[in-house]
């Protein structure tokens, strides 16, 4: 087994060990539980109001759309903020150490993430099924869309995740990020119909994989005549497919050599650089 594929497999098995520890961290479980309640909460305050045209409820049109952001956000946010964190604690220092080291931290990070990400929408997803009617009762058709949306939505947003969390300075950083996220969901078909936008914003929503995520799931999820809410009434699964594939491709060829460019960059003066600064914005 040559070196690499070695480090790789070490990386898996981290991934995993990491995955256990989160699963029975209390206050990581808690987190889980909260983040399912917070999403509860609008499909309570939807109530039973119809969308019209298409048969179904406003809480069974975001039930999956929430899902799909989950899915994406948790992908993309969360490896940002942990690259970013470790490379600040000094924790990617001394994974770069180590022969190869850099292979078997990273494949273990996207191991954790994957993991983190499918419980994180898996919870209100069942949770949201038995509160929400015509919500998954499509059968097989619906599984088979699953099989490939959610990994095709993890691989668009997992590499991209890496490349923010390589150019960012600081966990601060990605934090303010999420105020443009903020807007983000907004646009995206998230709470209501993309359809229900003027036009220029619709175009911006279709830029980002959170649409396609999110319109992946209803497709797999909704009924067949929800389709009238969406955009153009078609669930357009080339397109889905298309743009997904899109953000994996860029975020795979950029992502190695940005997390390249940012491992040579790693040292120790760097690093007392950078608590130097954080012990001046804490005094």
């Amino acid at each position: 087994m040559s070196p690499v594929w070695y480090a790789a497999r070490l990386g898996v098995r981290r991934g995993r060990t990491e995955l256990r520890q989160t699963f029975t961290s209390g206050q990581d479980v808690f987190g889980y539980v909260l983040w399912t309640v917070l999403l509860m909460v609008p499909l309570f305050l939807a109530g039973d109001e119809r969308l019209k045209g298409a048969g179904i409820s406003a809480g069974a049109f975001m039930l999956p759309s929430m899902v799909g952001m989950t899915l994406a956000f948790t992908g993309m946010m969360t490896t940002a903020q942990l690259l970013a964190t470790e490379r600040e604690d000094g924790t990617l220092l001394r994974a770069k150490a180590v022969p190869h080291g850099m292979v078997g931290h990273l494949v273990g990070k996207i191991v954790m993430v994957s993991g983190t990400a499918l419980v994180s929408m898996a919870l209100p997803l069942v949770v949201g099924v038995f509160l929400v009617d015509g919500v998954a009762r499509q059968g097989g058709g619906a599984l088979l869309t699953l099989v490939w949306v959610v990994p095709l939505g993890l691989l668009a947003t997992l590499p991209m995740g890496a490349v923010i969390g390589s150019l960012v300075d600081s966990p601060r950083t990605v934090g303010l990020l999420m105020l443009p996220v903020m807007g983000l969901i907004v646009v995206s078909g998230i709470y209501f119909p993309l359809s229900k936008l003027p036009e220029w914003l619709q175009i911006v929503g279709q830029v980002f994989p959170v649409y396609w995520l999110g319109l992946g799931l209803r497709a797999a999820l909704l009924p067949a005549g929800a389709v009238a809410a969406e955009v153009g009434a078609s669930w357009r699964y080339l397109e889905t497919v298309g743009v997904l594939g899109a953000w994996a491709a860029a975020g795979l060829l950029l992502a190695p050599s940005v997390l390249r460019r940012m491992a040579r960059r790693e040292s120790g003066a760097t690093m007392a650089e950078r608590h130097r600064k954080a012990m001046q914005r804490v005094g």
